[in-house]
């Protein structure tokens, strides 16, 4: 059970089986609690100029090579 206090405080605990990883446990985060660390990765992407449908059409469109 101390595998499982050290993910509760936050560091992740890695299962083994024979010396080889196979599981890792971790706490678990509510979506709210992500948010900040979302609008922080949305805010550093740069701006699209065309929408994903338009880009898709423009990537089916191609002519293969």
């Amino acid at each position: 059970m101390v595998q499982v206090t050290v993910a509760e405080a936050g560091e992740a605990v890695v299962i083994t089986r024979r010396g080889k990883p196979i599981a890792e446990l971790v706490s678990r985060f509510t979506v709210r609690d992500l948010l900040p660390q979302l609008e922080t990765l949305r805010a550093s992407l740069p701006e699209q100029l065309s929408s994903g449908v338009e880009t898709i059409q423009a990537l089916r469109d191609e002519p293969s090579a």
